[in-house]
C-alpha cells in the first residue's frame, strides 16, 4: 500500500480504501462532523460509523459539506443488536439511509453476531444488496464459527469481518480463515486504544524509523492486508496516522510485533454477548 487512498479488492469486485476513520465515541453533532470534514481535507476517503454510534447524520452532513463527489468516498455503517432480525434490518438500513442523506452504502455489516438472529438479519442484507442499495455487506465481531453457522444458509459470502484487532490480539487464525474463505479482515481498536504506545518492541522499532508506535501499529496491519479504521477526533493526530505510507517494516520487524500477542482484548468477546 503507497498512499492514503491506496485500495483492497473485496471479492465481489469492488475497491475499498485499506485505510480511514472510524467514529466509534465521537460525540454526534459538531464534534462529528469537524472530524469528518477534517479526515476528508487530509486525503482520507474511509468513513466507518454504525446505527449505535448516534452519528450517521453528522457523518451525512460533513460528507455534503466537503463537496467530494459521493463515489469518491466510501461509507461503512453497521445495524445494530436491538434491529436485528429480517424486517427490523430492512427497515434500520432505510434509516441509516435516510440519516446519512445518500443514496446507497457501500459497506452495510452486522454489528455483532447477535445469538438467534444473525442468519435472518443476514438475509435481509442479501436482499438489500441485490436491489443494489449497497455496494458490499458483511459483518463485524464474527468468531469462525460465526461465520461457518451462516455460510450454511448464505447466498453471498460476507465481503468483510470487522473484528478487534492489534498486536495484543493478532486473530492469526481468524485472518487465515478469512483469507481461506475470500472475506478481508477489518481491525478496530488498531492502536488497541493507545495502550501499547511504552510497549519497548514497538518503541524500539518506531525509533529505528523515525515514527510513533501507533504508526508502526497501522503499517503492521497495513502489511498484513488488514483494513483499518483508527479513531481520533484530534486534527494533529488524524495527520500522524495517515503518515504511514513513506517507511516499510522489515520480515523481522513484523515478526516480533506478531510475537507480542496474547489474545488480550480491550473490547468483548463476541461469544460473550
Amino acid at each position: 500500500m503507497s498512499h492514503i487512498q491506496s485500495t483492497i479488492t473485496l471479492n465481489n469486485g469492488i475497491s475499498m480504501p485499506q485505510f480511514g476513520l472510524g467514529v466509534y465515541k465521537v460525540e454526534n453533532g459538531l464534534q462529528t462532523e469537524d472530524t469528518v470534514r477534517n479526515a476528508l481535507q487530509l486525503g482520507y476517503h474511509l468513513i466507518d460509523t454504525a446505527a449505535f454510534y448516534d452519528n450517521e447524520e453528522d457523518v451525512g452532513k460533513a460528507i455534503k459539506a466537503s463537496g467530494l463527489p459521493r463515489e469518491e468516498i466510501f461509507i461503512t455503517t453497521k445495524v445494530w443488536n436491538s434491529d436485528q432480525g429480517y424486517d427490523s434490518t430492512l427497515a434500520a438500513f432505510e434509516q441509516s439511509l435516510k440519516k446519512l442523506d445518500t443514496d446507497y452504502i457501500d459497506l452495510y455489516l452486522i454489528h455483532w453476531p447477535l445469538p438467534g438472529k444473525y442468519v435472518d438479519t443476514w438475509k435481509a442484507l442479501e436482499k438489500i444488496y441485490k436491489e443494489g442499495k449497497v455496494r458490499a455487506i458483511g459483518v463485524s465481531n464474527f468468531h469462525s464459527h460465526h461465520l461457518d453457522t451462516l455460510l450454511e444458509t448464505a447466498e453471498i459470502v460476507p465481503a468483510v469481518n470487522q473484528v478487534e484487532r492489534h498486536p495484543r490480539l493478532s486473530q492469526e487464525e481468524l485472518r487465515e480463515y478469512c483469507k481461506g474463505k475470500n472475506i478481508k479482515l477489518e481491525a478496530w481498536a488498531p492502536i488497541a486504544r493507545g495502550n501499547l504506545s511504552d510497549e519497548p518492541t514497538l518503541r524500539f522499532i518506531a525509533s529505528k524509523h523515525d515514527k510513533t508506535p501507533a504508526q508502526v501499529i497501522l503499517r503492521w496491519h497495513l502489511q498484513n492486508e488488514v483494513i483499518i479504521i483508527p479513531k481520533t477526533i484530534n486534527e494533529a493526530r488524524l495527520q500522524e496516522n495517515a503518515d504511514i505510507f513513506d517507511f516499510e517494516l522489515s520480515l523481522d520487524e513484523m515478526g516480533q510485533i506478531d510475537a507480542l500477542n496474547m489474545n488480550e482484548r480491550y473490547g468483548s468477546n463476541p461469544d460473550n454477548l
